[in-house]
């Protein structure tokens, strides 16, 4: 009797495994193996990836990336010629700033010699004209003392 009440009162394995077979049973018909359906679909569809699309976008990234590397080599040559010839307009442009700045430089000497040339002619004849003047005073001073004297 004690055995009879320990296993209907404690003893709850035989209820939990009729449980467990019930989720079981009702777990496996109302969802018809749909779990496993959907990993069987994910499994083709992977090892179809894996191979057909995998290695067609494989392909095509290297044609793709190959023909992309091309385009930016011959980009990068055409920079680079056009740089070139900036390099050599702005050197010609600069040997041209040069040459004018050295004409002009040398016309401002030639300039400066001109005008330094046309001061000593300037002052030459001042120097003259005042020679002149103290002459013709002192001539008048003497005529003038002349007078005077009278």
């Amino acid at each position: 009797d004690v055995g009879e009440i320990y296993s209907r009162l404690l003893d709850h394995r035989p209820v939990i495994q009729g449980e467990i077979r019930y989720f079981v049973k009702e777990f496996e018909e109302k969802r018809g193996l749909r779990e496993l359906r959907v990993l069987e679909n994910l499994k083709n569809t992977i090892f179809e990836t894996n191979e057909h699309v995998l290695p067609k976008c494989e392909q095509a990234m290297r044609g793709n990336l190959s023909e992309a590397f091309k385009r930016l080599q011959a980009a990068n040559d055409m920079i680079r010629r056009v740089q070139e010839r900036e390099h050599e307009e702005r050197k010609l442009q600069a040997d041209k700033l040069m040459a004018r700045e050295e004409k002009r430089v040398a016309y401002w000497e030639e300039f400066m010699k001109e005008q330094q040339n046309k001061r000593a002619e300037v002052d030459e004849e001042h120097r003259k004209a005042m020679e002149r003047l103290k002459e013709q005073y002192s001539e008048m001073e003497k005529e003038l003392a002349k007078y005077v004297a009278f």
